[in-house]
């Protein structure tokens, strides 16, 4: 779609959802589907299907950059701490948490319980899509729950020798539902996360994706360290996803 008809027709996305609630309570595929660009009468095609065991997903953090060029920043120095997105995917008998950001105990469960209504000690799993510090900066914080990453991911952070406990290397799917999928680039054993919601395939990408500005322009961040690779996963996602969530921005739609 061109610009502007990518405007209208997320005017209509929007009118569709009510407010931006992460739930979408009471959507359904076939309404959904039925929603039209104004200018190319196109339909939707989703890439979801509409039975999963994953109930409801939330955003707990919104992340943001060190430097963002596309505020007229330098990447030569950090402007600003960074916090990463930190999301919680739930189901009847579970509850993931997503790269968890904050540092300060208080504060990571206070957001939590702000946005879920979760205390720390509920979460089942934590999984980190990358080892960099603002994506574990609140691993501490919740002892009780096993501690997910790619089998890379999970032994370098284990030979770091800094965390209370080990980090077991996921398999290809977390509870049976969540997809653990490759997305190397920002670094080489990159981890991002796929499940369906109510018709929809959702990707957590971590740093695969920086912001929606780096998306649209399928650009890397300034310490990716492949980024002919990053753009290549940045395409795969692209395949698979109708919402994406960054790593450091709120969620945003990819539907086609």
């Amino acid at each position: 779609m061109k610009n502007i008809e990518r405007r209208q027709f997320m005017g209509s996305v929007i009118s569709l959802f009510g407010a931006a609630s992460l739930g979408f309570s009471g959507i359904t595929r076939s309404s959904i589907k039925q929603i039209k660009s104004e200018q190319s009468g196109r339909k939707i095609r989703l890439r979801g299907v509409q039975d999963s065991k994953v109930t409801h997903w939330d955003i707990i953090t919104i992340g943001n950059l060190s430097r963002n060029r596309y505020w007229g920043e330098s990447d030569e120095r950090a402007i600003r701490s960074a916090i990463c997105t930190c999301s919680v995917i739930s189901g009847e008998d579970f509850h993931v948490i997503v790269d968890p950001s904050l540092e300060d105990e208080k504060a990571m469960g206070t957001e939590l319980y702000r946005r879920t209504g979760l205390t720390p000690d509920k979460i089942n799993a934590v999984f980190i899509t990358h080892q960099h510090g603002d994506h574990i900066a609140g691993l501490k914080h919740f002892m009780k729950a096993r501690w997910v990453a790619g089998s890379e991911v999970a032994s370098a952070l284990n030979k770091s020798a800094t965390l209370p406990k080990k980090i077991e290397s996921a398999e290809e799917s977390l509870f049976g539902t969540i997809d653990v999928i490759p997305t190397p680039g920002h670094t080489p054993d990159h981890q991002s996360l796929r499940f369906d919601f109510k018709g929809m395939s959702v990707v957590i990408a971590g740093d695969s994706v920086a912001t929606k500005d780096f998306w649209d322009e399928r650009r890397a961040y300034y310490n990716v360290q492949d980024p002919e690779e990053s753009k290549r996963s940045m395409e795969k996602i692209d395949s698979i996803a109708d919402i994406i969530v960054p790593g450091h921005d709120n969620y945003f739609f990819n539907l086609k």
